[in-house]
């Protein structure tokens, strides 16, 4: 298996009739083989499976890969290459029968095989290749860690992915289920944030970071009531102690990301009339510093100066 790989330039990736969807499992093409696959290979072995939508035995074998690489949980990595895309790749990596397989480590290809093969063998292959590095993947808080940042870049549906296979994994993991809610929060997906909380077993739905997610979905829900901010400022200029129009103004603030400004309207609420709505400001605020969180700066400047409203 002696492959050569040149400058050619092929055609784009498609994705395989199952589609992995897992954060181990990408479609490749020419431009990104050698990133995807040798460089990849460097640090975890890497299984490519060269299949056509055309292909009866690659429509079987490739949802079998993908569970067992998903399995494995970054233990080995799986490429697929769609050779009717990257005419020009298979020919290169001398592909005359698919669906065909090959695995690679440290930029090398060490194993293989074509056609369809039983499952058992298909397991083996990839058991041989993990060898002694089955289970030695990324951990539980480093999976986790990987899912939030990918909400912070806001790759809200590969965020989401990840933590629905956490949880897959681990029914009662709380970050995951919080990272659930706030993905689907991100995604404005409401109704489906609310079912999915309220499918929560009762002890999940008490654990602190679920419930400022659930903060975070009430706050989103009011925020749909709010109405447009403009109309609201209006409002507002003509009857600056219309309490209610504030209290909209902040939600409707909220609902379209501006904090800072949501905070400041509850504040000036708070201010003028504490005892409004049996407290409303200020339960709200609480609500608010739950859902952004204990320690975000925004919060600790904003509990501040509400300790100092509330005992001057």
């Amino acid at each position: 298996m002696d492959f050569l790989l040149g400058g050619a330039k092929g055609g784009k990736g498609e994705a395989a009739p199952a589609g992995g969807g897992s954060q181990w499992i990408k479609d490749a093409d020419t431009a990104t083989f050698v990133q995807d696959v040798l460089e990849a290979s460097m640090k975890v072995p890497v299984v490519v499976d060269f299949w056509a939508p055309w292909c009866g035995p690659c429509k079987t074998l490739g949802p079998l890969l993908e569970r067992l690489v998903t399995e494995a949980r970054g233990a080995v990595h799986l490429v697929k290459v769609n050779v009717d895309r990257n005419q020009e790749l298979a020919v290169q990596m001398r592909i005359q029968s698919i669906p065909a397989v090959y695995a690679f480590k440290n930029g090398r290809p060490v194993d293989g095989f074509v056609g369809a093969v039983p499952d058992s063998q298909v397991k083996t292959f990839v058991q041989r290749l993990i060898g002694d590095q089955a289970g030695a993947g990324p951990g539980l808080d480093e999976v986790l860690a990987e899912a939030k940042e990918l909400l912070a870049a806001g790759e809200v549906e590969a965020a989401l992915q990840v933590y629905q296979e956490v949880l897959g994994a681990e029914p009662a993991q709380p970050q995951a289920a919080a990272g659930c809610l706030r993905c689907l929060l991100a995604l404005g997906a409401l109704p489906e944030a609310r079912h999915f909380l309220d499918g929560l077993p009762a002890e999940l739905a008490k654990n602190p970071e679920v419930t400022a997610a659930r903060a975070a979905l009430e706050l989103a829900e009011q925020a749909g009531q709010a109405g447009p901010s403009a109309e609201l400022r209006r409002a507002l200029a003509v009857n600056p102690d219309d309490h209610q129009v504030r209290f909209d103004l902040a939600m409707a603030y909220y609902a379209g990301g501006e904090r800072e400004a949501a905070v400041e309207e509850l504040l000036e609420l708070f201010r003028r009339n504490r005892a409004w709505n049996d407290e409303a400001a200020r339960k709200q605020l609480v609500k608010l510093f739950e859902a952004i969180g204990l320690t975000d700066p925004l919060t600790v400047a904003a509990r501040k100066r509400l300790s100092s409203l509330m005992f001057s």
